[in-house]
C-alpha cells in the first residue's frame, strides 16, 4: 500500500471536514425549513467531531495534522468557494427559498467527497497494518453511519424542495428523513418509491377501435369481381 497517499487521503479527510464546518454555518444561515435548519444544525455539530476524530488519527499515526500538501489546498479552496455560492445567494438571490436550494446543492457537493473520503479509509483500515489498522477502523465505525446520513438526506431535502419550488408534489420532510436512510441500497429503494408514485399515474392509452377490419382498398378483389361480372 502507497503510504504517502494514505496520509494524503487523511489530510484531505481532515480538510474537507474542517472546511463543512464552515459549510454547515453557511447552509443554516440560509434554510428557512424548520427541519432542514435543525438537521443541518446536527450535522455541523457532528463534523465539528468528526475533525476531531481525525486529529486523534494523524495524532497516533505520528502525522503532522497542520501539514499542507497540494490536495489538501485543493480541498479548501473548494470548500471556499461552497461557502462563497453560499453567502451570495443569501446576499444578491432571487429570494431565500432560492437561497435554501444553493444550500442543499453546496451540502451535497461537500458531503460527497466526505463521504467518499470515509469509503476509501475504509477500505484501507482493511489492508493496513495491525496499529494503523486498529486506529482508522475505529475512526470508521464512530462516523460512517453520519456521513451517510448527512449525503442522503440531504439529497432527498435538495430533491423534494426543488419539486416543491416548481409546483409539483413534494414530501417534506423527504423519505430519506422519516425512514432514516442510511444506505446507498436504503436511498435507492426511496427513488424507486418515487419514481414508482409518478409511473403510477394513469395516463391515456391510444384510441381503441371497435372495428379492427381495416377498409377494403379501391381495386381490390371487390372492385375486381364486380368488373368481371360486366364484361
Amino acid at each position: 500500500m502507497n503510504k504517502t497517499q494514505v496520509e494524503e487521503l487523511i489530510y484531505q479527510a481532515l480538510e474537507t471536514e474542517l472546511g463543512g464546518v464552515q459549510v454547515y454555518r453557511s447552509a443554516v444561515a440560509c434554510a428557512q425549513n424548520d427541519d432542514l435548519k435543525k438537521e443541518w444544525q446536527k450535522y455541523g455539530r457532528q463534523t465539528q467531531e468528526h475533525v476531531l476524530v481525525l486529529m486523534n488519527v494523524c495524532e497516533k499515526l505520528g502525522m503532522d495534522p497542520e501539514k499542507q500538501t497540494a490536495g489538501r489546498r485543493i480541498v479548501r479552496e473548494k470548500g471556499k468557494s461552497l461557502v462563497a455560492a453560499m453567502e451570495k445567494a443569501l446576499s444578491a438571490g432571487p429570494s431565500l427559498a432560492a437561497a435554501q436550494l444553493v444550500a442543499a446543492e453546496c451540502v451535497i457537493d461537500a458531503e460527497t467527497k466526505d463521504h467518499m473520503n470515509w469509503e476509501l479509509i475504509g477500505e484501507v483500515a482493511k489492508k493496513a497494518p495491525a496499529n494503523a489498522k486498529q486506529v482508522l477502523t475505529e475512526a470508521y465505525d464512530a462516523v460512517e453511519d453520519e456521513e451517510d446520513e448527512h449525503l442522503y438526506h440531504t439529497q432527498g431535502w435538495a430533491r423534494e424542495l426543488w419539486l416543491d419550488s416548481l409546483g409539483l408534489p413534494a414530501v417534506l420532510p423527504p423519505p430519506e428523513e422519516e425512514r432514516d436512510v442510511k444506505s446507498a441500497m436504503e436511498e435507492a429503494q426511496v427513488m424507486q418509491e418515487r419514481k414508482g408514485k409518478d409511473t403510477s399515474k394513469e395516463r391515456p392509452g391510444p384510441a381503441k377501435s371497435a372495428d379492427k377490419s381495416k377498409p377494403m382498398p379501391r381495386g381490390s378483389n371487390g372492385g375486381d369481381k364486380a368488373r368481371r361480372r360486366s364484361v
